[in-house]
């Protein structure tokens, strides 16, 4: 069964910066990609950013310059480096991992709050 745990969020100021990351378990992770998104209040689920099982990136223009998303495929992880945050980056961020378009699993959530 295909487990996505994540960790690492909570709350920070402005401009500070956290790691999260995701424990993958059940699955070949390797020939995955991998995601993060996230769901602030009151608005859909949007990609943060994603990375393919060959380690090529993508990031939505919003964070890009400010967050890295990073995977290790030995240790069936994979991570969000996020930077210079700000309080429009507060959700609940969820890891992706995407096997096909039919075989998609989500982690629990992790709730990122940035605020003063």
């Amino acid at each position: 069964q295909v487990q996505l745990v994540e960790s690492g969020g909570g709350l920070v100021q402005p401009g500070g910066s956290l790691r999260l990351s995701c424990a993958a378990s059940g699955g070949i992770f390797s020939r995955s990609t991998m995601g993060w998104y996230r769901q602030a209040p009151g608005k859909q689920r949007e990609l943060v950013a994603d990375i393919t099982s060959g380690g090529s990136t993508n990031h939505v223009d919003s964070v890009k310059g400010r967050f890295t998303i990073s995977r290790d495929n030995a240790k069936n992880m994979v991570y969000l480096q996020m930077n210079s945050l700000k309080p429009e980056d507060t959700a609940v961020y969820y890891c992706n991992a995407r096997f096909s378009l039919s075989r998609v699993y989500w982690g629990q959530g992790t709730q990122v709050t940035v605020s003063s």
